[in-house]
């Protein structure tokens, strides 16, 4: 007999196509969360959505609550390294033996509602959290929001951190288009905070705003973000202020101005949500996300001498703000090993690359949504950017460690698999035992 976890592996895998395993909508969802009792409303939460940045400003905001006390659930995707990152609780992921035993609990739910890989994991996600008794969840949507698996929640806040053309097959081919679905997650009466700066994506997220007669929060029209120079882009302290208070010579752990509006974002959702918040519990929030929340891949130093990066920027402006945050420190060659799923737009990202000047790396990683390194190289040698030859990613790092001069830099990007590989030989990821 299949164990549990085998089991759940089995089921059908979203691609990024619209093939058997992309199954939007929410029914499939109540049903197999009807069977497990509706774990999700045995607390509160907070829902995130956006095209970048909303699997860090989910992490933020849970390691802000947790830093103010609560018991803070965590469910984010894709996973780096085992399955149960994606049910985290302040911090640790969940028990394999715990997941096991549950997905066989329920295994006849899963032959009624024949869900996919992403639905199971985030209804198991909420049943963790109820059995673990979490005293508020922090919930990342999975693909674009008003059809995705978690919008089932009813949240304290929603989220919204980005809009950007990203899977226009699935979402639209405009920025208002994909802003809509974006906003299906907005919730009557139900607060909103938004960094969303496109006037476009934003009316259209302030249209569905006021139909659900929801608060909208907009960053820019509540506050203010400056910088302090520490004389390190990728150390740099931070101001915030908000209508609650003004938070001076913040830490984040998180580099780049990018991650800086999404600690702002974070900080902003948790005031509404938990407003007995405190300025120690954000500072301590920001600084200690990675202990806190359990976050990995957001331009994480590997190495400092030479400087090796591992980020999962998967996109053209995702791509472009790790960059942007990664130059300052780079005072020799950038060298960047890139891995690419095949729905993804590579032609900016080519134009990124190449505008940079990097030397890139084609990464062979084992996953079938990914490009074939040679078909990405060829792609990529078509559009000027400078190759190296293709490499596994611990080819990559050590090729780059036997040959970098003082001030190279290696980044190590374009996939959450790539991450996964950068840190799979030394980074154990902690479990949670009870």
């Amino acid at each position: 007999m299949p164990s549990g976890l085998d089991r759940l592996h089995d089921l059908p895998r979203f691609t990024g196509e619209a093939d058997d395993s992309f199954k939007p909508g929410l029914e499939r969802m109540h049903a197999l969360l009807d069977a497990m009792g509706r774990p999700e409303r045995s607390y509160p939460s907070i829902h995130v959505a956006g095209t970048n940045g909303k699997g860090s400003t989910a992490s933020l905001a849970a390691s802000i609550l947790s830093a103010a006390g609560p018991t803070v659930g965590l469910h984010t995707s894709p996973e780096l390294l085992h399955v149960t990152e994606r049910m985290r609780v302040d911090g640790v992921a969940g028990p394999e033996e715990w997941l096991d035993e549950a997905v066989r609990r329920h295994a006849d739910a899963l032959d009624r509602t024949a869900p996919s890989f992403f639905e199971a994991t985030v209804a198991f996600s909420f049943l963790y959290f109820a059995e673990a008794s979490v005293d508020i969840a922090v919930v990342e949507v999975g693909l674009g929001g008003r059809l995705d698996a978690t919008n089932v929640l009813q949240p304290l806040v929603s989220i919204i951190t980005t809009i950007d053309l990203e899977h226009t097959n699935l979402l639209g081919t405009t920025l208002p288009a994909i802003a809509r679905e974006k906003a299906g997650i907005i919730k009557p009466n139900t607060p909103c905070v938004t960094g969303v700066t496109q006037p476009e994506a934003l009316s259209t997220i302030r249209e569905i705003a006021s139909a659900h007669q929801a608060p909208l929060h907009v960053l820019e029209d509540e506050g203010d973000l400056s910088l302090r120079d520490n004389g390190s882009s990728m150390r740099q302290g931070l101001d915030l202020r908000t209508p609650s208070r003004a938070y001076e010579a913040l830490q984040p752990a998180l580099p780049g101005r990018h991650q800086h509006r999404n600690a702002w974002l974070a900080t902003r959702a948790v005031e509404i949500a938990y407003p007995d918040v405190t300025t120690s519990d954000v500072r301590d929030g920001l600084q200690s996300v990675a202990r806190r929340a359990g976050l990995r891949g957001r331009m994480d130093i590997l190495s400092d001498r030479p400087l090796i990066i591992a980020d999962v920027a998967h996109n053209a402006s995702s791509l472009a703000a790790t960059l942007h945050a990664l130059l300052p420190s780079v005072r020799g060659h950038l060298r960047v090993g890139l891995a690419l799923a095949r729905d993804k737009d590579a032609e900016p990202i080519a134009k990124v690359l190449a505008d940079r000047g990097a030397a890139v790396v084609p990464l062979r990683v084992v996953a079938s949504r990914l490009h074939d390194p040679a078909d990405l190289a060829a792609f990529l040698r078509r559009r000027g950017v400078r190759l190296l030859p293709p490499q596994t990613v611990e080819g990559a790092r050590r090729h780059f460690e036997q040959q970098a001069d003082a001030g190279d830099a290696l980044l190590l990007t374009g996939s959450h698999h790539v991450v996964r590989d950068a840190l799979r030989p030394s980074e154990p990821v902690p479990r949670r035992s009870d």
